[in-house]
């Protein structure tokens, strides 16, 4: 089965541009189109897509606020991948904290696109680890540090989860994460598994920003 894609833009050019390169894979379809995040969600409980590509700013409804109201309102919702002009907006961060699985810049060249558009829908990699290092040491704020900091001390993650976590926010795969600690890809994938699940978090991106706000991992 393709991955199928739901565009969200308010630019009809990016909107063309991203389908003719995503439409030229055999292993991935383009099912709607939209040009305001205000019409995510009925379009996305009609066709059901695996991943939405988002524009992060729109004028009606932002990425920020259609990310939020996507997961607040929308059963087993798609991978969401924002889509901006510059990596270190703090609109961009905004998104990933409200359940934003990744980012996708504009400028990207057609292969970048493709394999962001795959690696989200299999939810196996964080993207752009160095952008979301830099992201969480200038926007995290002292609360969001502290709740952060709780939220890994009530995880009580173990020695070794400790080390997935750290290696996940490298921006490594589950298959280098198990090369790395000389285990089997199915053992990655339950510690990953049991991180998600201590952290409350989403997604590894979810994860991943715990880790940096916490202090867990530093930032840079």
């Amino acid at each position: 089965m393709p991955v199928t894609v739901l565009l969200v833009d308010d630019e009809p050019l990016v909107r063309a541009g991203l389908r003719a390169v995503l439409e030229a894979q055999a292993d991935i379809e383009v099912v709607g189109e939209a040009a305001d995040g205000a019409a995510v969600i009925p379009l996305v409980r009609r066709l059901r897509p695996d991943v939405v590509a988002m524009d992060v700013r729109m004028p009606l409804l932002d990425g920020i606020e259609a990310t939020r109201a996507l997961l607040r309102s929308v059963d087993a919702p798609p991978k969401i991948l924002v889509v901006t002009t510059f990596e270190n907006d703090e609109y961009v961060y905004g998104a990933l904290r409200a359940g934003a699985d990744g980012f996708l810049l504009k400028r990207a060249r057609p292969a970048e696109i493709v394999h962001a558009v795959r690696l989200v829908a299999e939810g196996e990699s964080l993207l752009f680890p160095a952008s979301v290092r830099r992201l969480a040491a200038q926007y995290a704020d002292g609360d969001g540090n502290r709740a952060a900091r709780d939220r890994l001390a009530r995880a009580r993650l173990t020695e070794r989860e400790g080390e997935v976590l750290r290696l996940m926010a490298r921006g490594l795969t589950n298959a280098e994460i198990a090369a790395k600690l000389v285990v089997g890809t199915e053992t990655v994938k339950s510690h990953v598994s049991a991180v998600l699940a201590k952290l409350g978090a989403r997604d590894r991106t979810q994860a991943v920003i715990a880790a940096y706000e916490s202090g867990f991992v530093a930032p840079g």
